[in-house]
Parts: structure tokens; C-alpha cells; sequence
């Protein structure tokens, strides 16, 4: 079972309250599903928008299975379904009209270093913030870096986009493979700096990944979270960096060991936020 349909499976069988917030570039469901209340504290955590990423799929789904002791979290567990099925079973898994055109951005059939959507653009780049200023950025379809024709380009950053701004989340949350590290910088001003820091350092004592300044981000979803809505946002990048990407079911065990817990401790600490208890 592919991860598309490992999270197809699993989001037939959720009962809880959940939706399709919109297509990828090849038309395949993205899907979103609700744990908790939703009372108070709602928060957002995506998945595998990269797709050498695939793996953190699978911790969203156990993410999910935990639930949260509080508040409620819209976990969309697979953002990129299109690049994470190229990186898994190569480019059979396309459309047939774009097979030659992708194999011709890649450069050979083996995709499993492939970051982008199935239309070469690199979703984490593709949104409103200081877009197209990030070192290494291109402007033309590649297998990673292209930052699309302007922001919100691409069907998949999109819909997030949408999603987004209609659950109106107090935080975000965004996985990522590699390194073992915290990013939660992107241009706040002290007041909020200090606060998203403070925060951070629960995600850092629950997984012990340390934090990082990522001062050559630009267009991230993360960015845009924190610069145009103005709330605590955070990647985590999990799996060793002794690891070579992409991840597999090999890692999953330790990523799972570090971080099953993590959504609990964030939610937690954004209701006591939200509540006056911090």
C-alpha cells in the first residue's frame, strides 16, 4: 500500500469530523481531518508537502490515533500526493501526458530526491511571503527550489492557503524531514518573537530537536503563517541527518518515538495560552 492510499484508507474510515480541502496538481483528494473539540485552542498540522517527505504521512496518521487532551487540530496529513507517489513508485504513478516532461526537469527516472508537486513547483516556496527572495529560489519548473509563477500558484498551496484562513488557527505546526531541528523565526517583531519562542521550547523539550533560525527562508508556509496572519507557526524537521533522504518505514520508528507525543504538548500549551494559564 502506497501512502496515498494508506491516508485514503484511513480518512474513509476516520469518524470524526473531517473534509477534502481540495485537489493536487493531478487531481488526487487532500485531505483534512479534525481531532479534539475544537473548542478554544484549533490548530493546523500538515504534512508531507514535500514529497521525498512522504514518511511524515505516516506520523500524522498516528498523531491523529492519539488524539489531543484539549482544544481541537485539523491534521492534513498528506499535502503533496502527487510527489510523494513519484518519489514512491516513479513516474508510472503521473499522467501520461507529463511523464516525458517530468523525466526531462528531473534528468533520469529516478525521482526519490523529487521535493516538488507533480508540475514542478516547490510547494513550501509557493506562498505570500517575501516570495521569490529565498537563496537558491528558481523561477522555472524543477525537482526542488522552484518557487511557481507567483504565490499561490499551485492547486495544493492553495487550498492550504484556503483552509487556513477559514479555520482561522491560533497556530500551525508544519512536519518536514530532516535534521532534528525547530524552526519558529520569520521576521516577528520582539513582542511576538518572545512568545513564539516560548512556545517553541515546548516542541523542543517534548521531541529534543534543538530551535534554529532559518534566515534564508522566504516563502514558506511557516513564513507566511507567522509574517501575514500573525500567529505562532513552527517546521519541525524530523529524522537524523545522518539519514539520507528520502526517508522510509525504517525511520518511522524513531521519528515515532520523538514525536508521537509533540501535537499533544503544543496544544496543550497554546490552550493555556488562550486560556491565561501561561
Amino acid at each position: 500500500m502506497d501512502v496515498y492510499e494508506a491516508v485514503t484508507h484511513y480518512y474513509e474510515h476516520y469518524r470524526g469530523e473531517k473534509q477534502i480541502i481540495g485537489k493536487s496538481h493531478e487531481g488526487r483528494n487532500l485531505y483534512a481531518m479534525l481531532i479534539g473539540d475544537g473548542a478554544h485552542c484549533v490548530g493546523i498540522s500538515q504534512y508531507a508537502i514535500h514529497a521525498r517527505e512522504w514518511i511524515t504521512a505516516l506520523l500524522a496518521i498516528e498523531h491523529i490515533r492519539r488524539g489531543v487532551r484539549c482544544g481541537g487540530v485539523w491534521v492534513l496529513p498528506l499535502m503533496n500526493p502527487d510527489g510523494a507517489l513519484l518519489v514512491q513508485k516513479g513516474i508510472g504513478s503521473v499522467s501520461p501526458e507529463w511523464r516525458e516532461y517530468l523525466i526531462g526537469l528531473n534528468g533520469s527516472e529516478d525521482f526519490s530526491l523529487w521535493k516538488a508537486n507533480a508540475g514542478g513547483v516547490d510547494l513550501n516556496l509557493n506562498f505570500p511571503a517575501r516570495w521569490g527572495q529565498g537563496r537558491g529560489n528558481r523561477f522555472s519548473p524543477a525537482p526542488h527550489g522552484c518557487v511557481g509563477r507567483k504565490p499561490l500558484s499551485a492547486r495544493e498551496s492553495r487550498a492550504l492557503a484556503l483552509f487556513t484562513q477559514a479555520v482561522s488557527p491560533q497556530y500551525t505546526v508544519s512536519w518536514h524531514t530532516k535534521g532534528e531541528e525547530i524552526y519558529w523565526r520569520f521576521h516577528q517583531p520582539l513582542s511576538r518573537a518572545k512568545r513564539d519562542k516560548q512556545i517553541a521550547k515546548v516542541l523542543s523539550r517534548t521531541t529534543g530537536y534543538p530551535l534554529k533560525n532559518t534566515p534564508f527562508s522566504a516563502g514558506g508556509y511557516k513564513d507566511w503563517c507567522v509574517e501575514t496572519l500573525k500567529i505562532p507557526a513552527f517546521t519541525v524537521e524530523v529524522g537524523s541527518d545522518e539519514l539520507c533522504h528520502p526517508l522510509g518505514f525504517e525511520a518511522l520508528p524513531d521519528i515515532l518515538e520523538k514525536n508521537a507525543e509533540a501535537l499533544v504538548a503544543l496544544n496543550g500549551v497554546m490552550e493555556s495560552v488562550q486560556t491565561g494559564n501561561q
